[in-house]
């Protein structure tokens, strides 16, 4: 046999070693199919992540657009995002949580964690206009800052309600006794102080009438007897992050002499209590 018939056998063996071991065509379909495949998870995937980015901008805007239309403007709204989840409320009879129950120091520690005692916060000057403070209330010395000193109104309902909880019959002499607070003062001043607060809690209440049912449950196994359900579910606001704003803003406790600046001029000084 010839070189040349040696070549062309060598050559001829070497290519027929290669087809069944050379996967090139096989490779490229796969990395082709391999590669839709990859479009296809990222077209998915930028479908799901856009989706729930947009729920969840769609939901702050709507929760937004509800506490503005049913609120008075608040300057904590530059600084918290109100949502609104549902919630159960518990509404036992006879269950006693923590704060119904009768008065000691740890009744009174919880009711304190809910800031019902928390201090004034700061309303910036260009602010206050729109919470609905008039130039002529009164004002943070400019030296120290400025702005309007202003409490949270949800936070002195709830001061309110506490203080109604303290004035019960079971439990007056208890803080009656302890002489702090609203109890400082002679009884004639805690029950105008414990009026008021009645009085806000009705208007707040009718306010924002809340429109849900209470439903029936039966009782007794024995002798059925239908009785009201009190657990009943809410749309509720998120306490929690107005509690804590409030109690991160608030202003020093001790503050100088003239931390305040005095009343403006011209402006309304009250000859009395409004």
């Amino acid at each position: 046999m010839s070189k040349l018939d040696d070549d062309s056998d060598e050559r001829l063996l070497l290519d027929e070693d290669a087809l069944p071991w050379t996967p090139a065509p096989t490779r490229s379909l796969w990395h082709r199919r391999r590669g839709f495949i990859l479009q296809i998870i990222a077209v998915l995937l930028a479908f799901f992540i856009g989706s729930a980015l947009g729920y969840v901008w769609q939901r702050r805007e709507t929760d937004q657009a509800c506490t503005r239309r049913v609120s008075h403007y608040s300057p904590l709204l530059k600084d918290v995002d109100i949502e609104y989840t549902v919630q159960r409320f518990n509404g036992s009879l006879l269950k006693e949580n923590i704060f119904r129950q009768q008065a000691s120091p740890e009744v009174d520690a919880a009711w304190e964690a809910l800031g019902v005692n928390y201090r004034s916060i700061r309303v910036p000057p260009d602010q206050a206009g729109k919470a609905g403070l008039a130039n002529d209330q009164v004002q943070i010395n400019e030296k120290y800052g400025g702005g309007y000193p202003a409490n949270v109104e949800g936070l002195h309902q709830l001061h309110c309600l506490n203080l109604l909880r303290q004035t019960l019959h079971w439990n007056y002499d208890y803080y009656h006794a302890l002489g702090q607070g609203a109890f400082q003062n002679d009884d004639t001043i805690v029950q105008r102080h414990t009026t008021h607060c009645l009085d806000i809690i009705r208007q707040q209440l009718m306010c924002t009438v809340d429109i849900g049912v209470l439903g029936q449950v039966w009782i007794s196994p024995d002798h059925p007897t239908p009785f009201v359900d009190f657990n009943t579910q809410h749309v509720c606001r998120n306490f929690d992050a107005v509690r804590e704003w409030a109690e991160m803003n608030q202003l020093p406790g001790q503050v100088p002499g003239d931390f305040l600046a005095p009343p403006t001029e011209g402006g309304r000084v009250y000859a009395e209590i409004p």
